[in-house]
């Protein structure tokens, strides 16, 4: 997704925060950070530290600070994940060094924790939901382990953003609005408000997951709905990303993050009223 962004191919993409998307401006490949797609809250936890449940049910597992020595997945190197990772290990006053990390998809995460090749996970919705019912998994923390953090975003091409600007704001217009939306239909965590049979219908029809009960079962994902991205966070992660090697110096989080766009949009829209 990055290099068609970076090449005018493609005007919108959504993904993680990675240090392959900073490597990547470094290298030229210019695009905008201009929306939040997904991010966790205080109330809102999609994605997070297992642990095996048969190690907390022995007791080998009680706190974070028992982490040390275990082998954690991941999704890959230098994702956000990895950094959601970091947080968890520093509350147990542990270094990421202090364990082995292995790589792997959401999916997969649940078969290994169930065949005990791996012993804990930062999963993801829908395997987490999967992953805590099936028992196969608890969760490390009854507290969030990294408040805040922004682990999807809207990027624009730098050619849609410059010279089809109109374009690119109606979108975020567009866009912006359905945030709203999605959020007027969470209730307690879930998508259980008064409109959440509708928002259920649109992500079965257009995403991957054509289970509705999946849908309505699982932690939402929160996701700002005036647009705003969580910089002070990104920067945490960046940090992680340049102590482990992965990033240089040459390109800042300020560099890529891009207001305007979402800062119009709610000046057309005017700010979120709850429904």
């Amino acid at each position: 997704m990055i290099a068609p962004l970076g090449r005018g191919q493609l005007d919108v993409g959504a993904g993680t925060v990675a240090a392959g998307l900073y490597n990547a401006v470094e290298q030229g490949i210019l695009l905008r950070i201009v929306a939040d797609k997904g991010s966790v809250t205080d109330k809102l936890e999609y994605s997070t530290l297992v642990v095996r449940k048969d190690l907390a049910d022995s007791g080998r597992y009680k706190s974070l600070a028992d982490l040390k020595g275990m082998t954690i997945a991941a999704a890959s190197p230098g994702s956000g994940s990895e950094s959601s990772l970091n947080e968890a290990l520093k509350k147990g006053g542990l270094r990421f060094t202090d364990v082995k990390v292995v790589y792997m998809g959401f999916p997969q995460m649940f078969v290994a924790l169930t065949n005990k090749g791996i012993d804990a996970a930062v999963s993801n919705e829908p395997t987490l939901t999967r992953a805590l019912r099936e028992g196969a998994a608890v969760r490390a923390s009854k507290d969030i382990i990294y408040p805040g953090q922004q682990t999807a975003v809207v990027l624009y091409s730098e050619d849609f953003a410059q010279k089809r600007r109109p374009v690119a704001q109606k979108f975020l217009n567009a866009y912006i609005r359905a945030v709203r939306d999605y959020n007027d239909a969470i209730l307690g965590g879930r998508l259980a408000g008064p409109n959440a049979a509708e928002i259920i219908a649109i992500l079965t029809e257009y995403t991957e997951i054509k289970d509705r009960e999946t849908y309505a079962n699982m932690n939402a994902f929160a996701v700002n709905p005036n647009g705003g991205v969580n910089a002070e966070t990104l920067r945490n992660d960046y940090n992680f990303f340049r102590e482990r090697g992965l990033v240089s110096a040459a390109v800042t989080v300020d560099r890529v993050i891009d207001k305007s766009f979402a800062e119009e949009a709610v000046r057309v829209l005017g700010p979120y009223k709850p429904r």
